[in-house]
């Protein structure tokens, strides 16, 4: 394998851990946000049930008034009732009293709907409040364990970061120029392995027999690119030859 190239191959293990690196680091500040989005939601809805309780307070007040005074004026009627003279007077009082008594009746239909309404959204603040604790508790249990991941991949960054500038060091700058824009037009693959059925690993393409056998001379000084996907052609290099055992003769000397 060409010196070079082999460089580049280190160059390109380290640059696709590094980019899943990054990838993740990626990730994290989405996930922070998708995390507090639950939290704000919980916030907002408890929030919601608070104002849903506080007015119907209010008209619960509201309506408790409106029946006192409607009884009030029932009460200011019927003593009127005992100082009118002529039966006109007293039937137009008996009119006032039936629609102030059917008021009184239509204002404690509303006062209970009220009061009925105000225990459900008692309900709604105590089970909101009870939803944003354990959301609050189980937020912050992600957060810490985002917080450590992110930690973690950083200083796998900064280490990968270091590992890449020493192996790119070693590629003559014009290749890795080509390197690069290989890299940039391949999603970070620049380099292919050529198989041992003499195809390009990433195109799936035959690479020329000639090629082929060049990429597997430990001496080649030549670099060779896929004519199909332009990425440059490697072969790992062969393992070397173990020598085999010498056998043993079966027959055993005699004296």
């Amino acid at each position: 394998m060409h010196p070079h190239v082999r460089h580049l191959v280190e160059l390109q293990a380290v640059d696709i851990r590094l980019n899943e690196v990054l990838a993740r680091l990626a990730t994290f500040p989405k996930h922070l946000v998708e995390v507090n989005a639950r939290v704000e939601a919980a916030r907002s809805q408890l929030a919601h049930a608070k104002d849903a309780l506080t007015k119907s307070l209010k008209d619960r007040k509201t309506y408790e008034m409106d029946v006192d005074q409607w009884k009030e004026k029932v009460r200011k009627y019927k003593d009127q009732t005992g100082a009118v003279k002529s039966n006109e007077a007293f039937r137009a009082l008996r009119l006032e009293i039936e629609m102030a008594e059917k008021e009184i009746a239509a204002a404690e239909d509303r006062l209970l709907e009220r009061m009925v309404a105000g225990e459900d959204f008692v309900r709604q603040v105590k089970a909101a409040e009870k939803a944003i604790a354990e959301i609050e508790a189980a937020a912050k249990v992600e957060q810490q364990a985002i917080s450590a991941e992110y930690s973690t991949a950083e200083k796998i960054r900064v280490a990968l970061e270091a590992e890449r500038q020493k192996a790119a060091s070693a590629v003559p700058e014009d290749l890795l120029d080509i390197y690069l824009k290989l890299a940039s037009r391949h999603n970070g693959v620049a380099l292919a392995e050529v198989r041992e059925d003499e195809t390009c690993s990433m195109c799936r393409v035959r690479v020329r027999p000639h090629t082929y056998q060049l990429l597997r001379d430990p001496s080649n000084e030549q670099i060779f690119h896929c004519e199909t996907c332009t990425r440059i052609l490697y072969c790992p290099p062969q393992p070397l030859a173990q020598p085999q055992p010498v056998a043993q003769s079966s027959e055993s000397g005699e004296n």
